[in-house]
């Protein structure tokens, strides 16, 4: 109950002011979109970019923490897309867009600050290992499926054309490419500009989170509640049990083991409803499983906090 009271519920306090000022009035809908593009298109590459570029990448980058952590979110991918289909006639399409909802978990949002609160600033460089190629992998899965589900017939060459132009317009993962160029290369970030990134660091949780509140009005969970609590077991339990198991298998050390569970047991990301909006399937499944699972988390975040060393 102590990690519960100083560890989670912090973070979805301000999820929730942020949730109160908008449904209130007190904050606008214009103002809550102006938030989140200054997050996720500006403080969130930086902040991915400052990690990357100050990571140790030979220490940070264990095979068994990436091994055991998207074998979790590619095993929440194809449950949700084969569930989807076999359990849920819908459409591939749709099939696709609530596969992504088990694939994207809140590595960010929510991972980053839970992790921080739990175990120190010290032990979040696993996490940006798992953050580093966290857009790049579920975007590309996503993308890749949903393309081919939709191809009809189109030549192979299109379809990566277009998964490539939808990857690298991306803000975060330009971001995260600019942080490796820049680790790899050994280049020295100057000292102002290194400053101005760490004001901007500064900013992105606290203003994404109560971004995250305000974006949330929006999601009223609304019919389809039998898929929705499908997505929300299959990220909040499946996803991190599959995780767990592996990196006690392979044993992952306590650090990476921590940082990987804690990550795999969030809730779907925003993203996993920008996904399903961008190609206009399963819409109302994940923006109610984003705001569902969100709220879920509260106690299943405590729980896996309690199982983890």
């Amino acid at each position: 109950m102590q990690a519960l009271l100083e560890v989670i519920l912090p973070v979805f306090l301000v999820i929730g002011f942020g949730y109160l000022a908008v449904w209130r009035g007190w904050f606008s809908a214009a103002g809550v979109d102006g938030l989140m593009t200054f997050t996720q298109k500006f403080a969130i590459p930086c902040l991915l970019f400052a990690a990357l570029a100050r990571l140790d990448l030979a220490q940070s980058f264990d095979w068994r923490l990436l091994l055991s952590f998207y074998t979790g979110a590619l095993s929440g991918f194809l449950l949700g897309l084969f569930g989807a289909r076999l359990i849920f006639g819908r459409s591939w399409e749709d099939a696709v867009a609530i596969g992504f909802c088990g694939l994207f978990s809140n590595s960010v949002l929510l991972g980053l600050p839970i992790m921080e609160r739990a175990y120190g600033v010290g032990a979040l460089s696993a996490n940006f290992a798992i953050i580093a190629v966290h857009s790049p992998f579920c975007y590309g899965i996503g993308i890749t499926a949903m393309e081919v589900v939709r191809a009809r017939g189109q030549s192979g060459v299109t379809v990566a054309a277009k998964v490539g132009r939808a990857m690298f317009s991306n803000t975060l993962i330009m971001g995260i490419a600019a942080g490796f160029a820049v680790n790899l290369s050994g280049l020295p970030i100057p000292g102002p500009v290194n400053d101005a990134l760490d004001l901007m660091v500064r900013a992105a949780l606290p203003a994404a989170l109560f971004g995250l509140g305000g974006v949330l009005v929006q999601y009223r969970p609304e019919g389809d509640m039998r898929a929705i609590l499908y997505v929300c077991a299959v990220s909040l339990v499946a996803h991190p049990a599959i995780t767990y198991g592996l990196g006690r298998a392979l044993s992952l050390p306590v650090e990476g083991l921590r940082a990987a569970v804690v990550t795999a047991a969030m809730a779907p990301g925003v993203n996993a409803y920008i996904f399903a909006n961008m190609y206009g399937h399963a819409k109302r499944v994940a923006a109610s499983s984003v705001l569902i699972a969100t709220g879920l988390t509260v106690v299943t975040a405590w729980l896996w906090l309690q199982v983890l060393p």
